[in-house]
């Protein structure tokens, strides 16, 4: 592939190195993100939930022998839970880093995940670090921390959660470079969960196939499609002894809706696939 769409994936568990977390990588994904890493450019990666962003950084850190501090955004989280804060105890004052003043001191990989659940203030941090600049200013100790060239940023989101409210800026977006990530195609997911489940091979095909069949509902019955995430979890429980539509059940409806009628016509669909 010679675009700048790839698919990340959850590991086979006898694959994954004690060092590097196993990634099959389908298109220049690895190279893009190690040609960033390696010019200073802060990455922007979009896709689905469940689709293997955090594992594709977790691995790139990993292989690039960096630390990697990790962030999980939500609607509270503001600046200075990302760059710092003074702790009284003691009878003193101590001022305690941030994740991300923690990275740029130790030139590790910042990653920021769902960065659109974020407070707006936290953005107008990350600027500077986006730029040719490269510096943090903290303004509470009075420091500007210059990011080392090891030091490197990394945002994600889901697009489909975009809306009026929860976006980037162009303005922060065009500080990135981006790349997209989706499901695996069929073949590719089939193997995916043999591989990480030791699930057969016509159980992981009648699947994934239901997952595809879920995924055509999203955005008319569906709000999020079906994650790979979800059909390993899926197939887990099923080569675990429980039964194929109680599996289903459990990890690919009732996590994806709460609406009476849709929970009854996908486990129609489910019956159906398992001849119940």
């Amino acid at each position: 592939m010679n675009d700048l769409t790839s698919h990340a994936y959850l590991s086979p568990q006898s694959a994954i190195s004690a060092a590097i977390p196993f990634y099959q990588p389908v298109g220049n994904e690895c190279a893009l993100f190690e040609y960033a890493y390696h010019h200073r450019l802060p990455l922007l990666i979009k896709g689905p939930t469940g689709c293997g962003k955090t594992r594709f950084v977790a691995h790139m850190a990993a292989k690039l022998n960096r630390p990697l501090i990790t962030v999980a955004c939500h609607d509270d989280l503001s600046a200075a839970d990302l760059v710092g804060r003074h702790l009284i105890g003691d009878g003193q004052t101590i001022w305690s880093d941030g994740p991300l003043t923690r990275a740029v001191r130790q030139g590790g990989i910042c990653y920021l995940d769902e960065i659109v659940e974020a407070r707006k203030d936290t953005t107008v941090v990350l600027h500077p670090l986006t730029d040719d600049r490269r510096i943090l200013p903290i303004e509470r100790t009075g420091e500007e921390l210059q990011a080392p060239d090891e030091f490197m940023l990394v945002v994600s989101y889901n697009p489909g959660y975009q809306n009026l409210l929860k976006n980037l800026k162009p303005s922060t977006r065009q500080r990135f470079i981006a790349i997209q990530f989706d499901y695996p195609q069929a073949a590719l997911e089939q193997q995916i969960l043999r591989a990480e489940t030791g699930i057969d091979e016509g159980m992981a095909k009648r699947l994934v196939q239901l997952a595809q069949h879920f995924r055509q509902l999203k955005d008319h019955d569906l709000e999020e499609a079906a994650s790979t995430r979800l059909l390993v979890y899926c197939a887990s429980l099923i080569q675990a002894g429980c039964d194929p539509v109680l599996a289903c059940q459990a990890a690919l409806v009732e996590p994806l809706s709460d609406d009476t009628d849709t929970i009854v016509a996908l486990m129609e669909v489910i019956k159906a696939s398992f001849g119940s």
